[in-house]
């Protein structure tokens, strides 16, 4: 079992509680735990979120002109909002060696410490696993990298280097033209990962009483998501396709444009459910045909067999496919927007869409919606506690629970270390 998390390791009293935005009555499992992140951008927040959610106290660490992920424009937009609520800010100036100190006091009152910056970054301020460990050999440390040890830790890695040069934009896209995955799949996979690392490593400290450093990265986060496209290649001799002209596992697996231009994607991937869609359709001449009569004949007479169903389905509505699937218990999706979602009736039936207030820029202040995580504790969606912060929003109340004075608070903040 995962020990009670403590503060005794830090050198002064550090307990600070602070109103909730909301009291969900959701479990918090981490309720008690500090964590410290010295993070930006999307892998290493994400790392955080998870923590978050599952109620640790997590104090995020930013520059002293804030995180600049607060003023992206564009696919940046919603990156600080979406992936910092339930979180508190300091705003400290590393540069500085007031500053430094105060990281240093704060990372020595913390269970677990996440960061990813580039490799020796951390260390010039004394905020390194090696040095942190020895005042607090109790402490988990999680590095978010471009990637693990090895002849590529000293490049600049972003999601889209690590799709381009771990085959996934290549898989995603058309043959000759790759193309990198519509989110930021191994930022925010790669946070997860460095976030479960902590938890492991959690109950590993309470069983031996130790911390120590978890590391996760970009690279490595994409070869584990193609790695499926590796085995096919290692089992069958024969290269992954890309998705666009991929050999399909199935027969019936594909989107159908049909009147209006709609378009809907339908499925069928066993040979009951191809027998319930040509019952439900009115196919019974395909029913009976031998070439389709298995999945894997179907598979091998794949594009006969989808110059047929998209002649026979063009004028049929999306709408009315769509009820006619539900209904009889097949695969069926409508091509949706991300903006669409926000209407989605099953999301706002389960409360998978949660409030927020806005931290910065034009709409500061006003709300909007913001994704949960996927899944239920006690049958309950883990909600938003906290609000996505103002830049340093905690950052006195965190300074006097570390134990400075009001003087010591007010020096700081003239001195710029602190803001």
């Amino acid at each position: 079992m995962m020990d009670a998390p403590t503060n005794n390791h830090a050198p002064m009293n550090t307990e600070f509680t602070e109103p909730t935005e909301s009291t969900p009555s959701a479990p918090q499992p981490l309720k008690g735990l500090r964590v410290v992140e010295f993070t930006h951008m999307v892998m290493g927040p994400t790392c955080g979120m998870v923590l978050a959610d599952m109620g640790a106290e997590v104090i995020k660490v930013e520059p002293i002109d804030g995180d600049r992920t607060r003023h992206l424009l564009g696919s940046g937009a919603g990156f600080f909002p979406m992936f910092n609520r339930n979180k508190k800010s300091i705003a400290i100036n590393l540069h500085t060696p007031e500053g430094a100190e105060v990281a240093r006091r704060l990372a020595a009152s913390a269970d677990v410490v996440a960061e990813n910056f580039k490799p020796g970054t951390m260390k010039k301020y004394g905020l390194d696993y090696d040095t942190l460990s020895q005042v607090n050999p109790r402490l988990i440390y999680v590095s978010h990298k471009g990637f693990l040890p090895g002849p590529y830790e000293h490049r600049t890695a972003l999601d889209e280097v690590v799709q381009m040069m771990g085959g996934l934009a290549y898989m995603t896209g058309r043959p000759g033209d790759p193309l990198r995955a519509g989110t930021s799949v191994n930022d925010i996979m790669g946070g997860m990962f460095g976030a479960i690392g902590a938890l492991g490593a959690l109950i590993q400290r309470g069983i031996t009483g130790k911390g120590q450093e978890v590391q996760s990265a970009l690279f490595e986060n994409n070869v584990f998501l193609v790695g499926q496209h590796m085995l096919q290649y290692a089992i069958t001799g024969q290269p992954a396709a890309p998705m666009p002209d991929r050999i399909s596992a199935w027969g019936v697996y594909d989107v159908f444009t049909v009147r209006n231009g709609e378009q809907i994607f339908l499925a069928a991937v066993s040979d009951a459910q191809w027998a319930t869609f040509c019952d439900a359709l009115g196919f019974a001449d395909l029913k009976a045909d031998a070439r389709f009569a298995s999945n894997n004949l179907r598979v091998q007479a794949r594009p006969a067999l989808l110059t047929l169903l998209r002649e026979r389905l063009a004028d049929r509505s999306a709408a009315g496919l769509a009820a006619l699937f539900e209904q009889v218990g097949l695969p069926f999706a409508p091509i949706r927007k991300p903006e669409e979602l926000y209407d989605d009736p099953h999301l706002l039936a389960t409360g998978g869409l949660a409030d927020i207030t806005l931290p910065d820029g034009e709409r500061a202040g006003q709300t909007a919606k913001t994704t949960l995580f996927p899944f239920t504790m006690d049958g309950q969606r883990l909600g938003v506690r906290l609000q996505p912060p103002r830049k340093g929003e905690h950052t006195q109340a965190l300074l006097s629970a570390l134990g400075y004075s009001v003087d010591e608070i007010a020096a700081l903040l003239s001195h710029a270390a602190v803001a």
